[in-house]
């Protein structure tokens, strides 16, 4: 029982697990900006869709013959 609390005392106190949080958090972080910035990307790419579907309806070539 003494090892198994020495060991969680030495994980609590050690470094390492400061790290792994810090890449985790870091993770989140950069997950959260690639998922704002893709969201933020389809929008325009769909207004410019949108822009040239309405030029191409408006076109005389598009009224046919």
């Amino acid at each position: 029982m003494n090892n198994v609390k020495s060991a969680l005392v030495a994980l609590w106190q050690g470094e390492e697990g400061l790290t792994v949080v810090e890449y985790a958090i870091a993770g989140g972080l950069i997950g959260a900006t690639v998922i704002v910035a893709f969201t933020d990307l389809g929008k325009t790419v769909g207004n410019i869709i949108a822009y040239i579907n309405a030029k191409l309806q408006a076109s005389p070539a598009a009224a046919g013959p």
